[in-house]
């Protein structure tokens, strides 16, 4: 099979063969349709992602794909299923074995692009808004990054559950993607966010995958008893909360891991995929991709996550 791997860390992705690989025990045998590339991909083929795999490896954290076979144990999936996994990496290859416990049904309506960048960016902002915040109807969310791949899922599903959207990014263009996802109000990225927040009564929850400057900005808009959930740092910057300022606002800083949840509350993982594959087929949401490339164009993708350029989802198409 083709397999777009890296030899060693910090150099671009070169095309290889590999065997296929035959399922274990509670494992699937996947046939890769589309796989959906992540900001957190390109940590992962610099070494600064919590998980490290070992060298050789091919980066991708979640697919689309086709039930090929299923191994010892295997219940509810059979060949020809097809399927949206979390798989953490080796997505960039024709084959993948993945646990089914890892597998959801894709709904029919779903195109292959659109379910391989599916789970990642919806799940991390749904369990983060419903399970981590708790966010209420009626309350502000402030979005960073809004026109991003998990960014604009937030926005979707926050004016979803009732609350009152202020949406940042960068430019005109990508605040109007925004609008269109169901932000209510729109800041641009170069302005001042502390003041244009501030100005539109302050926020209860801060979603943020950017960091840096951005949260330091956010953490001055907050209302006293706000949530904020650092989900990323693609701007570059890792926050340093002030605990004193926690204490005097009486805020609350989150920390989530979704990926985790995949092992240690698959309950969690299983339910949300549920409700938003649900969501999707109500025509509640609607997954917004922005670039389909081909497997010999995966560092193009990636290079388009390193410079912020694009909107929503990169995904990769292999079949």
């Amino acid at each position: 099979m083709r397999v777009m791997r890296i030899d060693e860390l910090g150099q671009p992705l070169a095309m290889a063969d590999a065997p296929v690989p035959e399922p274990g025990p509670g494992e699937v045998l996947l046939r890769i349709r589309a796989c959906g590339l992540n900001f957190a991909d390109t940590l992962l083929l610099t070494g600064r992602y919590q998980v490290k795999p070992q060298l050789p490896f091919a980066p991708g954290m979640e697919i689309c794909g086709t039930v090929e076979a299923t191994g010892l144990g295997v219940v509810g999936l059979k060949a020809g299923t097809r399927v949206a996994a979390y798989v953490g990496h080796g997505g960039l290859a024709d084959y993948r074995a993945v646990p089914a416990t890892r597998c959801t049904a894709a709904p029919d309506a779903m195109t292959d692009e659109a379910a391989a960048g599916f789970l990642i960016a919806y799940g991390t902002s749904h369990v983060a808004l419903a399970w981590a915040a708790r966010l209420r109807p009626g309350e502000t969310l402030l979005v960073l990054g809004a026109s991003g791949g998990v960014g604009l899922t937030a926005v979707e599903i926050g004016a979803l559950m009732g609350a009152r959207v202020i949406a940042v990014a960068r430019d005109a263009a990508r605040l109007e993607i925004a609008r269109a996802a169901g932000a209510h109000y729109l800041v641009d990225g170069g302005a001042d966010i502390a003041a244009e927040v501030k100005a539109l009564g302050g926020a209860d929850v801060v979603y943020d995958p950017v960091g840096g400057a951005s949260f330091d900005a956010a953490l001055r808009a907050t209302r006293s008893g706000a949530r904020l959930l650092p989900l990323g740092f693609a701007g570059g910057g890792v926050p340093q909360v002030p605990a004193n300022y926690l204490l005097v606002k009486d805020l609350t800083v989150l920390g989530l891991n979704w990926a985790a949840y995949t092992a240690a509350a698959p309950e969690v993982f299983r339910s949300s995929a549920e409700t938003l594959f649900a969501w999707f087929g109500l025509g509640r949401i609607t997954p917004h991709v922005s670039h389909v490339l081909p497997l010999e164009a995966a560092n193009e993708g990636l290079e388009l996550l390193r410079q912020r350029r694009a909107t929503g989802k990169v995904v990769i198409r292999l079949a």
